[in-house]
């Protein structure tokens, strides 16, 4: 893991078309990103995204593959 430490308006990059700014850092452990990337570049929060890909492994499954063929497992 890479820790770079930034202030409030500065920003970094990630590869050529991901940019990161730090918009607010409020009192206790609250800071607030801006984050800006092309659309096809999805951005989830991480339980999102952990809730996306559960989703995807048990659509993957085969109860999934019979639901959709209309067979019941």
């Amino acid at each position: 893991m890479m820790v770079i430490r930034r202030k409030c308006g500065q920003s970094f990059h990630i590869g050529d078309h991901v940019r990161i700014t730090v918009l607010e850092v409020q009192q206790g452990s609250h800071v607030r990103f801006g984050i800006e990337a092309p659309v096809e570049i999805p951005v989830h929060r991480l339980e999102i995204y952990q809730r996306i890909q559960a989703e995807n492994r048990s659509s993957s499954s085969g109860d999934a593959l019979c639901w959709l063929k209309g067979v019941e497992s």
